[in-house]
């Protein structure tokens, strides 16, 4: 009871002291263009500010770091209430509409001079960000290291991915 009792004190002076952030560790799980976006976003955001980012890619995630899949993501349409917010469900279903969709998204980041996703992948490791990849996911998927990006320093264990977080001012951002 004691030792709960000095970790809730520990916490409490954490927040009290309002610890600097120092590293971020974005982990992307979803390989759909707006949840890539936003990790690569985050973990750029974080290397601008000069904080230390890594970036680990797990499951469907993992299309964003493939040679064959990364500048190839498309939009969610179906089951994306925001997207879908002036339109009815059905029509994000209908054929064509993802690939019209992630036309049209592709645009306009365009017009904001977003980068590609293998650009962009490239930009963090320049900035000092580390790409890894997840080993249980990647043997599931069938997926080894000459199939992904130059930028991918490795496949890791999520026992490793931890060990990425270790340390203080550590924020770990799930997308």
């Amino acid at each position: 009871m004691e030792d709960v009792k000095e970790m809730t004190a520990d916490v409490k002076k954490n927040i009290e002291e309002k610890k600097p952030l120092k590293k971020v560790l974005v982990i992307c799980a979803r390989g759909t263009l707006e949840d890539v976006y936003a990790a690569l976003i985050m973990a750029n955001g974080a290397l601008s500010e000069g904080k230390e980012a890594k970036m680990f890619f797990t499951f469907f995630g993992l299309d964003a770091i493939t040679k064959a899949k990364a500048d190839h993501l498309h939009t969610a349409t179906v089951g994306n209430p925001a997207f879908m917010r002036s339109l009815p469900t059905m029509v994000g279903g209908l054929p064509g509409f993802e690939a019209l969709a992630s036309h049209m998204m592709k645009q306009e980041m365009d017009k904001l001079d977003i980068p590609p996703v293998t650009e962009f992948l490239e930009m963090i490791e320049a900035g000092g960000g580390e790409i890894y990849a997840c080993k249980l996911a990647a043997d599931m998927f069938h997926i080894k290291k000459e199939d992904l990006v130059d930028e991918v320093k490795d496949i890791i264990t999520v026992g490793q991915m931890y060990d990425l977080a270790e340390g203080d001012g550590v924020q770990i951002i799930y997308v």
